[in-house]
């Protein structure tokens, strides 16, 4: 009878072992979706970031011209809803100008 006993409990050892290893493996694949989740939320909300249009009310940067915040802010008329910029090429850094999104007309 103590055979039988030493092969039982060998037995039972190496199904808890191979419960364990799939455990174990579950327990990583899990950790390895959450993970890859969050990335992917990470990357979204970059991507909504850059593609934010500009707050209606916008400070002039050093080096920005009228054009280059055109791009940026996707507001094509800024001229035109600006009556204070008299000459376009005289922008400089503090300038506020009102920005319209073109998208939202």
């Amino acid at each position: 009878m103590a055979i039988m006993c030493v092969c039982s409990s060998t037995a039972m050892s190496e199904r808890v072992s191979c419960y364990a290893a799939l455990f174990l493996a579950v327990l990583l694949v899990l950790s390895y979706c959450e993970s890859g989740d969050q990335g992917e939320l990470a990357v979204r909300t970059t991507r909504k970031n850059i593609n934010k249009p500009c707050d209606e009310i916008y400070v002039v940067r050093e080096g920005e011209t009228l054009h280059s915040i055109s791009e940026k802010c996707g507001d094509p008329y800024i001229v035109e809803e600006n009556p204070h910029i008299h000459d376009p090429d005289d922008v400089f850094p503090g300038l506020v100008i009102k920005i319209t999104p073109f998208k939202n007309r």
